[in-house]
């Protein structure tokens, strides 16, 4: 039996077919998204008539293979992921996924998991290389019976909105950061985004006004896989509210020179038998278990292999430039340090400050997994905290993290753990992916060239 058929029966079990068709009929929903996370974290999807359900969750959708990297032509004309001859794949609803779309509930959604169609030879009914939330899925699900131990996770989205009636005054040198009066200008935004998010599943704890624009709501942290399903619901919701509201929501790393930067801080834990494994009982001062240290040896020495992921655009770099705004451009880690790469908080959790909002949030999981497995498995020394804010001098190569996408690129290559963590035909084509953004920004002239040279000469 293949890892599809596997999956087609846990669908048609009555307990679970029957109970989804029942939820259907009483919330009269009409249509069904089945929604795809592709490489570089976009959504895809198939609508289906909410009649066919019970055959949908056995045969699932297809998609061309070519999707999943997001139908990209490299500058050569390439389509990447197999061209157009390549063999459809199969996507699987994930019944636990199953959600009514608040702001219209004739409509209905599931996550999908990703396989081989049944017809290839060998290989038909295998999952798919190149699925990133079924990666997710396994990896966990294996780190955690390596090591007993469950990967939990707290995601903090800072994203940016643009349009008329959001613009505020800042002081010079000051922050508008906090500021009620800014609250209240996005008041009708927020209560949409944490009223659809809460009908999803999402269980929102806080929200702040960061840099002018940028607002940031938080859900309460939960096993890793979860948590990733829920960014990407997070995403959905926003650009809905956005479309509702006039103006645009964006992700985008950094949205303006100077800006603080849209960063996605990954606060994380690891968990055996309810049980924090970062804490010692009874010890109220900042301090990590040998375990949390071990994991944490893992994050920082794979840090630079993992930026392809965690800085995944090439707008990510811009952030990390600005070394004064919060964004850590060597690896290190501290006491509730907030300008570390990694910091120890009082309530016993790491937060790792390099991905950004544009995250595959799947992707910067299962290479979060992959690190602190190296380190538990090497026992990996972290070094000592850094208490300090400026950078020394004379940093240590495998200390200094990538500056472009492009030395991002070398270090994955250069990184056996991080890039076996991907199998080989996600981890290629991936990387073929970021190679073609690199390139075609290295021969785009930008508008800050046109500044500085166009009229410069004689």
């Amino acid at each position: 039996m293949t890892a599809l058929d596997l999956h087609k029966e846990q669908n048609t079990r009555a307990a679970v077919s029957d109970a989804l068709a029942q939820r259907i009929r009483d919330s009269k929903v009409e249509y069904i998204y089945y929604q795809v996370v592709t490489l570089t974290g976009r959504v895809i999807a198939k609508v289906v008539p909410a009649r066919h359900l019970l055959r949908n969750l056995e045969k699932g959708v297809q998609f061309h293979r070519t999707a999943i990297s997001d139908l990209q032509v490299t500058r050569a004309g390439v389509l990447l992921g197999g061209g157009a001859q390549a063999a459809e794949f199969t996507a699987m609803p994930d019944p636990s996924t199953f959600n009514i779309l608040p702001w219209d509930n004739s409509i209905a959604s599931f996550f999908c998991r990703l396989y081989e169609p049944d017809h290839i030879n060998e290989i038909g009914g295998s999952p798919l290389a190149t699925d990133p939330r079924g990666l997710l899925l396994d990896s966990h699900e294996q780190f955690t019976d390596l090591t007993g131990m469950t990967l939990k996770t707290g995601l903090e989205p800072e994203m940016t909105w643009h349009g008329d009636g959001l613009e505020v005054h800042v002081r010079p040198g000051a922050s508008p950061a906090y500021h009620l009066g800014n609250l209240e200008l996005m008041r009708p935004i927020l209560k949409k985004v944490m009223s659809y998010a809460t009908a999803m599943g999402l269980d929102m704890i806080e929200g702040d006004y960061e840099d002018p624009g940028q607002l940031e709501l938080n859900w309460m942290f939960d096993d890793c896989h979860l948590t990733a399903d829920r960014m990407m619901t997070y995403r959905l919701i926003c650009r809905q509210v956005a479309r509702e509201c006039g103006v645009k929501a964006s992700f985008m790393a950094k949205p303006t020179t100077g800006s603080m930067g849209n960063g996605c801080h990954h606060n994380f834990s690891l968990w055996r038998d309810g049980v924090n494994m970062l804490e010692e009982k009874g010890r109220r001062e900042l301090h990590l278990t040998d375990t949390g240290l071990h994991a944490l040896g893992g994050v920082l020495k794979h840090a630079p292999g993992s930026m392809i992921v965690m800085g995944s655009t090439v707008n990510s770099y811009k952030r990390y430039w600005d070394t004064g705004l919060f964004a850590p451009s060597r690896v290190n880690w501290g006491m509730d340090n907030k300008t570390c790469t990694v910091r120890l908080s009082a309530n016993g959790r790491l937060e790792y400050k390099i991905p950004d909002a544009s995250v595959n949030p799947y992707l910067s999981h299962t290479l979060l997994l992959a690190a602190m497995r190296d380190g538990l498995e090497n026992k990996i020394d972290p070094g000592a905290p850094d208490g300090s804010d400026s950078v020394p001098a004379n940093l240590d190569d495998s200390r200094i993290l990538p500056k472009t996408l492009g030395d991002a690129i070398h270090a994955f290559d250069q990184d056996e753990v991080i890039r076996n963590a991907l199998p080989a035909a996600m981890a290629d084509l991936y990387r073929d992916l970021k190679s073609d953004e690199w390139a075609r920004f290295c021969s785009a002239v930008t508008d800050w060239e046109k500044t500085m040279y166009a009229e410069y000469l004689p």
